[in-house]
């Protein structure tokens, strides 16, 4: 046989993976050595359920929670409820409210208790369908009691115009009421039987077109008969409750009746005796309350007088009883009666009481504070040898009256460092100040002897018209502000009287206004060691809830009648109830009567077009609050920094950011800016964002100039700068156009302010240079928590429209 030779493999061969014992469980302990791993707790399984048992318990669940609505409906004007509280709006100058009044009024088998001396405020008792209402009624030009019954009502029931309605004021109301959480309500429509059956179902059909808008699915009540009102009553019965979060997690009443009894040391302050039922949660006597309209205070004791509105009402002697209906009115021979049966229920414990404090006192020598030493006065002294300048001063002045003599050039230059500080926006509008400056110059010039004075009569009718005009030309020079903040936005003329590095010292550059860090303790104003701040503001929040889900707070129920005796009580509190304003209670949350930094979200209102600018009054109604401030608007956005904006944006969401008491979110807020003539106008609405005071608002300014000699990638600028040691002061300072090119300053040339730049690229000649500052801005303290009653809301017509302001 013939040898054959060996086989050698080809290119082609195949390769096959090596195999990996490292992969089963029996290699794993070998290799492990003998080592044993630490076993983790196992956690407790979900056991997954059948089809059967996912159908039970989806079925349990929506029994629990019809059971749940069911519940609510029952205890609602109840036995063991409060009562149900259903506030009249009336939506139209013509909607006939009396009627709709005595409709319901007279009702069968119901007992109406009337309050003595408001009128439109009673209560109806029906021990047959063992219900109780109360009805108050609120006028719609009275923006503050529909507003402030609002927060309390259980039910809001709009009266319509049969024809129109509702009228401007109406749909104003309505705006404010959307804004601020509108609670279940219902439309009624009384009159329209004068017209003729045709026309009336056209009217009707007409109505519910308008009303479509508003009101997607609601369902139209006529009210012209007892059986009408006894369907509108039913409904407003059943109809499932709709929850604003603010008021169902803390306790508040609207006040039955009230007494002021004043202190030994002053009748102006008392303590303020309010009666009512508790709503929303259980009401400690430990807590604050908040008077909307009015402040917090501090509760002595909580009493249990006896129920007036009770089911099973006592029946007075003497008192005339008809069939069907008992008309009883509330009188002070009632209440003397009742004070018989009144029990104590709570005292305040001073331990477990809340505080007012609602301020941190600083206390300017907290700091530590050594003796100097020997050399630090050795150069205190050689500081002030080489500060040293000579004045001329009058003979015999010592040296610390001539320290106190100021030349007239540095006088002025710490006058503009004021205002800067005083104002962040007169760097935009030094030509309007210095308008008005001259005019006021010129009123205020003193008349010459020789001149003889005489005092010319005018018409009333031509100071109301020259008033008018001069309106009309301060807000055209607003929408011109407004106008030019939006084509050039932070862009600023370089002053040439003062130098850039003196007038923008306390600006500085970044490279990165998203990613560049910026401390947000650093350089804080003196107003922020008055205020309080959270380690964790969401933390705080979610115990602050979790505990008052869990029912863990002792004191009045939700349904009882209560007395809740307030201290401390402005006489001023009486007097406005006593002229039919309502009083309304809320008590506060832990830590709510704290000052801090609170923001809010807001869109700009569609019906408001009026330039709004940044750090003019405005009046704020936070859920239960309501006060004055004067904000700072800045972007929403995601990052860390967050830059300011001039004026209220019509067309972006802005924050606004202000001094004010702590409110734990969710809460709503309505921004109102008050006319010259009282009436406050809706400019925007929106919700509370946060309480944070480390939140960083920068203020951004741009410095523009011009390309003067275009070469490769560098040219020469000018306009930006007007001396040479400006130009080297921000120099490190990086440079960009409105062409998206970036680059830097390499020298100044000559004495003028030209400067030599290199950038990333060739500039164009219709190009505009940038440079970029920042500075960080805090709100103003200027919060004010009296707010002034409104005029009755008219729609102005003297607004000018965008499109006729014209720049020059």
């Amino acid at each position: 046989m013939v040898a054959a030779g060996a086989h050698r493999p080809g290119p082609l061969k195949q390769q096959n993976k090596a195999h990996k014992g490292g992969k089963h469980s029996g290699s794993s302990q070998r290799r492990a050595g003998g080592r044993v791993s630490v076993k983790a707790q196992p956690r407790r399984r979900v056991r997954d359920l059948s089809r059967v048992d996912r159908r039970h318990q989806a079925l349990q669940l929506r029994r629990q929670r019809k059971e749940a609505v069911l519940a609510e409906k029952r205890s609602l004007g109840g036995r063991d409820g409060p009562p149900h509280l259903v506030v009249l709006v009336p939506l139209h100058s013509g909607a006939a409210a009396h009627n709709t009044l005595d409709l319901l009024q007279s009702q069968d088998s119901t007992v109406v208790r009337v309050a003595e001396g408001r009128a439109g405020d009673f209560a109806l008792l029906c021990p047959r369908l063992k219900q109780r209402w109360r009805f108050v009624t609120a006028q719609a030009g009275d923006l503050h009691t529909v507003l402030d019954l609002a927060k309390v009502a259980d039910s809001l029931l709009f009266v319509l115009d049969p024809a129109d309605g509702w009228d401007s004021a109406g749909e104003y109301c309505l705006s404010c009421l959307f804004a601020q959480g509108l609670p279940t309500y219902a439309l009624a429509v009384p009159g329209g039987t004068d017209l003729p059956p045709k026309k009336r179902i056209d009217a009707r059909k007409k109505l519910a077109k308008a009303i479509e808008k508003r009101f997607p699915e609601a369902k139209l009540f006529p009210l012209n008969t007892e059986q009408e009102s006894s369907l509108l009553l039913r409904h407003l019965a059943t109809q499932k409750q709709r929850h604003l979060a603010f008021r169902d997690r803390r306790p508040h009443l609207l006040a039955y009746a009230a007494e002021f009894v004043p202190s030994q040391e002053s009748d102006l302050v008392g303590t303020l005796e309010v009666s009512g039922f508790v709503r929303g949660q259980t009401l400690s006597v430990n807590s604050l309350v908040h008077i909307v309209g009015h402040g917090d205070f501090q509760i002595s004791q909580v009493d249990a007088p006896p129920d007036p509105l009770s089911l099973n009402p006592r029946v007075v002697k003497g008192q005339k009883r008809s069939q069907d209906t008992e008309m009883q009115v509330d009188s002070a021979n009632g209440i003397d009666e009742m004070e018989e049966d009144i029990k104590v229920l709570m005292k305040a414990d001073p331990k477990k009481q809340e505080s007012l404090q609602s301020e941190v006192v600083p206390d300017p020598m907290e700091g530590e504070q050594t003796w100097p030493t020997e050399e630090e006065l050795q150069e205190a002294e050689a500081s002030l040898k080489a500060n040293r300048r000579v004045v001329k001063v009058p003979k015999g002045t010592s040296k610390y009256q001539a320290a106190w003599i100021v030349d007239e050039g540095e006088e002025g230059s710490e006058k503009d460092d004021e205002d800067d500080d005083d104002d962040d926006f007169e760097d935009m509008m030094e030509e309007a100040v210095s308008q008005e400056g001259e005019s006021s110059e010129e009123e205020g010039d003193p008349a010459e002897e020789d001149c003889e004075t005489l005092t010319i009569p005018e018409s009333l009718r031509d100071d109301q018209y020259d008033e008018k005009v001069k309106e009309d030309e301060e807000m055209l020079e607003r929408y011109k502000q407004e106008r030019m903040d939006e084509m050039f936005p932070d862009e600023m003329d370089t002053p040439r009287d003062v130098p850039a590095r003196v007038r923008f010292q306390k600006y500085r550059g970044l490279k990165s206004f998203r990613t560049s860090p910026w401390d947000p303790k650093e350089n804080l104003p003196r107003d922020y060691a008055r205020i309080f701040q959270f380690q964790d503001f969401s933390r705080t929040r979610k115990n602050l809830f979790r505990q008052i889900e869990r029912e863990e707070t002792e004191g009045a129920l939700v349904g009882w009648y209560i007395t809740v005796h307030v201290c401390g009580v402005p006489v001023s509190v009486m007097e406005s109830f006593k002229e039919g304003k309502p009083l309304v209670l809320f008590s506060l949350l832990p830590h709510e009567q704290k000052m801090s930094v609170l923001n809010f979200l807001v869109h700009r209102h569609p019906s408001n077009a009026e330039p709004v600018r940044a750090k003019e009054e405005l009046i704020f109604h936070c859920g239960f609050r309501r006060f004055r401030a004067s904000p700072l608007f800045s972007q929403h956005t995601s990052a860390d920094k967050h830059k300011l904006e001039r004026f209220l944006r019509p067309d972006a969401a802005v924050v606004v950011t202000v001094y004010a008491p702590i409110t734990f979110p969710p809460a709503s807020v309505l921004l109102f800016k008050q006319r010259n003539n009282g009436m406050h106008d809706l400019i925007a609405t929106g919700s509370l964002l946060s309480v944070d005071p480390d939140r960083i608002v920068i203020k951004r300014l741009v410095l523009s100039g011009h390309p003067f000699k275009i070469f490769t990638k560098t040219a020469v600028v000018r306009y930006m700068f007007f001396n040479r040691e400006d130009v080297m002061w921000f120099k490190p300072v990086e440079l960009r156009t409105k062409w998206g090119r970036r680059g830097h300053i390499k020298e100044p040339l000559g004495t003028h302010g030209h400067m030599k730049c290199h950038f990333d690229g060739q500039l164009k000649s219709q190009d505009t240079v940038l440079l970029h500052l920042y500075k960080r801005v805090f709100p103003k303290w200027t919060y004010d928590p009296h707010v002034p009653d409104p005029v009755p809301w008219v729609r102005s017509e003297s607004a000018l429209p965008v499109q006729e302001v014209e720049m020059d």
